[in-house]
């Protein structure tokens, strides 16, 4: 058995500068500020962590913060449905959508999500798409600041779906930056990178991961890899 985590953001789908905007406004509603938001390099980083560090670093007290984030991430959500709109912006990346298919009706595989994304902000994103019904669970943003936690959990959860005791090995996270990279590598997981998004593939190479697909468009290359013993 094989749990196959994917990320969003430059690994499924492109919605450029959506949820920067989404969240620059929810910022500004509920602490009053946006901080450096324009500045700051999203990539890899989980939600919980991007808003801890913005706000801090515009001078809020870091226990001021964690007491308003759940208003941050209800307001972040309003204002990325808005974004998204009809998802005419989102591009699902090539392969993708019949990588994720394939993988679904695979008797072997559990697929699901590991996403700097909060839960909700996941399920926005990918419903334009028509993907999110084929993703059974996941770990997401809005979870845990340290993206390296949420390997385990999504291992815990997919395991309370299916009775399996997934291994480290059993597990696969998909993702396009290094830090995606360094999360599989702290549980022990299938570190499986993809150049789709703003990491180049030399960039991702230098990490080292165990597979590194310039794209996933090879949907048969991918389906090998992904579920090589």
């Amino acid at each position: 058995m094989k749990l196959v985590l994917f990320d969003i953001d430059g690994t499924i789908l492109s919605a450029p500068g959506a949820g920067r905007r989404a969240l620059s406004r929810a910022l500004e509603q509920i602490y009053g500020t946006a901080g450096a938001v324009n500045g700051y390099d999203f990539r890899g980083r989980t939600d919980r962590s991007i808003v801890l560090e913005l706000m801090c670093g515009a001078g809020l007290a870091p226990d001021a913060v964690h007491a308003a984030m759940e208003a941050c991430f209800d307001a972040y959500a309003l204002a990325l449905a808005e974004e998204i709109g009809d998802g005419a912006r989102v591009r699902v990346l090539p392969g993708v959508a019949d990588l994720v298919g394939r993988l679904a009706a695979t008797p072997s595989v559990t697929l699901g999500l590991l996403t700097g994304n909060t839960d909700q902000g996941a399920r926005i994103k990918l419903l334009p798409t028509g993907l999110w019904p084929r993703f059974r669970t996941g770990a997401y943003g809005s979870d845990h600041a340290d993206r390296r936690e949420l390997p385990g959990l999504a291992a815990r959860r997919a395991q309370a779906l299916t009775g399996y005791a997934y291994r480290p090995r059993d597990v696969l996270v998909l993702g396009d930056t290094p830090l995606d990279i360094e999360c599989a590598r702290a549980f022990g997981a299938i570190a499986v990178a993809v150049a789709t998004g703003q990491h180049s593939r030399d960039e991702l190479a230098g990490e080292r991961p165990d597979f590194l697909f310039d794209s996933f468009a090879d949907v048969d290359a991918a389906m090998a890899a992904l579920l090589r013993d």
